[in-house]
């Protein structure tokens, strides 16, 4: 179908430490529609970093294949697998990996500038996503000055700032207080349905995992919808 934009068939990935290995995916099967908002939830330890690690192209998986969009990213080489990534998919982590060094509106262009775009063009969407996120007031201060929910608010423009077609996010709310954590969701919920993203969330908060359109649990190695 047009519209899934991420199809992850017969995933596997096994590490191997002198002569043992450990298998943490196999067989893994997943999709991820336009516009779809997925939680992924499971114990501590379960592989979720990794499954995010394998979708997001930033480590290969030892079997099965993943497809973005109408692209077979299963072996492409390193620059392919970096121009796919930087173009389709938008991280988001527990800890937002701010550069300190650089204010709110700069750590939301750096990325678009990467990708090409005009310092006046990144500059102005940086604005306006930051204004979304009710940053507008912010844009000059550097993460030391923000609080952490407006840290993440700022990684969450970051991510979306290239207009990804996939938004990968590893315990969004983690780090945030409870009342913080539900606003930044919602921010984040709000942003990704109205640009019509495919988002994986991986969660431990089921009261958040149970506001999106589908909870999908990752358990002794494959994924099962709750």
């Amino acid at each position: 179908m047009s519209n899934i934009l991420l199809d992850v068939k017969g995933l596997e990935k096994t590490f191997h430490q002198a002569d043992q290995s450990l298998t943490i995916l196999k067989d893994l099967d997943l999709q991820l529609r336009a516009g779809e908002i997925a939680a992924l939830v499971g114990p501590s330890g379960a592989g979720k970093s990794t499954l995010l690690q394998m979708i997001g192209l930033l480590d290969k998986p030892t079997g099965g294949t993943i497809m973005v969009g109408d692209k077979d990213a299963s072996n492409l080489n390193d620059s392919a697998r970096t121009s796919l990534r930087r173009d389709s998919i938008g991280f988001v982590y527990q800890f937002h990996n701010l550069q300190p060094e650089f204010s709110a509106q700069e750590n939301v262009m750096i990325p678009q500038m990467i990708a090409g775009k005009s310092r006046a063009d990144a500059m102005a969407r940086a604005d306006k996503l930051l204004g979304a996120l009710g940053l507008a007031h912010r844009l000059d201060h550097r993460p030391a000055r923000l609080s952490g929910g407006e840290q993440q608010r700022v990684a969450i423009a970051r991510a979306i700032a290239n207009k990804p077609r996939i938004l990968l996010a590893d315990e969004p709310t983690g780090n945030l207080d409870p009342h913080t954590a539900d606003h930044v969701f919602e921010m984040l919920i709000q942003l990704t349905r109205s640009a019509g993203i495919g988002a994986l969330i991986a969660t431990h908060n089921m009261d958040l995992a149970k506001r999106m359109d589908r909870v999908l649990e990752l358990k002794d190695g494959k994924i099962t919808v709750r």
